[in-house]
């Protein structure tokens, strides 16, 4: 069935009022993508984090509606939900039918992160190089809501993860992914060795994500998947937090708490400039700390005081 297409672009501040006046009149699915993206380049989907959506300056907001609605009738109701907002700059147009997770997939590509991580599209054919036994592949399908491994502050924590691996320090241990999504990092630290993990993330739909990529690849019996209150009480030897800086701060005693003592941590979704505060939040529990960077983003990794 076709369908009707909503779009128009919004600040970061506009855009919790302009989506939750589009789900309330209905809209069958609602996505975010960077406006300010390099239009030459992959565009990257969010990835929701931990209390809060991580958001560009601007976004370009979609939403789908059944086919038969007026686009009028439509307008008019978004404008009595929330009269303040500007409903003049969307545009509207006719899509048809198809599978649209897999329609998104097709913009990417096989992707490498670090000595043998790829993060491998599900309808993508495999690279020769990932070919052999020591590659760590996971196939992604993140449907219209989760990262694919292309923003910088995923690529950034999949290398960490994938170092860890090289230097011995993943194998047969258990891992937190604080923030899930789609469940990329867990799955990658479980495909490069990991004996466990656990993914925490307070979207529903990220839950349902991280358990059906986990299924697909044949590690939905490591996966353990829960709301930040129903998450089990434990500490891990590795931990992994890629949210948003203010989310980072405000977590931070409870992400400490979770690693154990002598523990690795990466932090990311931090832009650079915000690293020197974070660095001091996280200082009293961490030792060891260091910072690494690309393109405008951010990774902070330590390692848990013993005392």
């Amino acid at each position: 069935m076709p369908y009707l297409e909503i779009a128009l672009t919004c600040t970061e501040a506009e855009q919790p009022r302009y989506e939750r006046a589009l789900e309330d009149v209905g809209a069958l699915a609602v996505t975010l993508l960077d406006a300010d993206a390099d239009t030459s380049q992959e565009r990257a989907i969010l990835e929701p984090g931990v209390g809060e959506t991580p958001l560009w300056r601007s976004l370009s907001l979609t939403a789908l509606f059944p086919h038969s609605l007026d686009p009028l009738a439509l307008l008019a109701a978004l404008d009595a939900f929330d009269p303040a907002l500007d409903w003049s700059r969307a545009g509207f147009r006719n899509v048809e039918d198809q599978d649209w997770e897999r329609a998104w997939m097709d913009q990417y590509a096989p992707l490498r992160f670090g000595a043998r991580t790829w993060i491998v599209p599900w309808n993508a054919d495999l690279p020769d190089e990932a070919a052999n036994d020591a590659a760590a592949v996971v196939r992604l399908d993140p449907g219209l809501a989760f990262g694919s491994g292309t923003h910088p502050t995923t690529s950034l924590c999949l290398q960490w993860l994938d170092g860890l691996a090289e230097a011995g320090e993943l194998q047969e241990r258990e891992v937190l992914d604080y923030g899930c999504g789609s469940g990329i990092l867990a799955l990658a630290a479980l495909k490069l060795g990991a004996s466990r993990a656990t993914g925490i993330d307070n979207d529903p739909q990220a839950l349902v994500a991280s358990r059906d990529n986990a299924e697909r690849n044949a590690v939905g019996d490591r996966l353990q998947v829960a709301a930040p209150g129903d998450a089990p009480q434990a500490t891990y030897p590795v931990v992994v937090a890629n949210i948003l800086a203010a989310a980072l701060d405000a977590l931070a005693e409870a992400i400490a708490e979770r690693v154990a003592p002598g523990g690795r941590l990466a932090l990311s979704g931090i832009l650079d400039g915000q690293q020197e505060e974070l660095l001091r939040r996280y200082r009293p529990w961490f030792e060891s700390l260091a910072v690494a960077h690309e393109g405008d983003w951010v990774r902070i990794e330590g390692v848990r005081r013993r005392d």
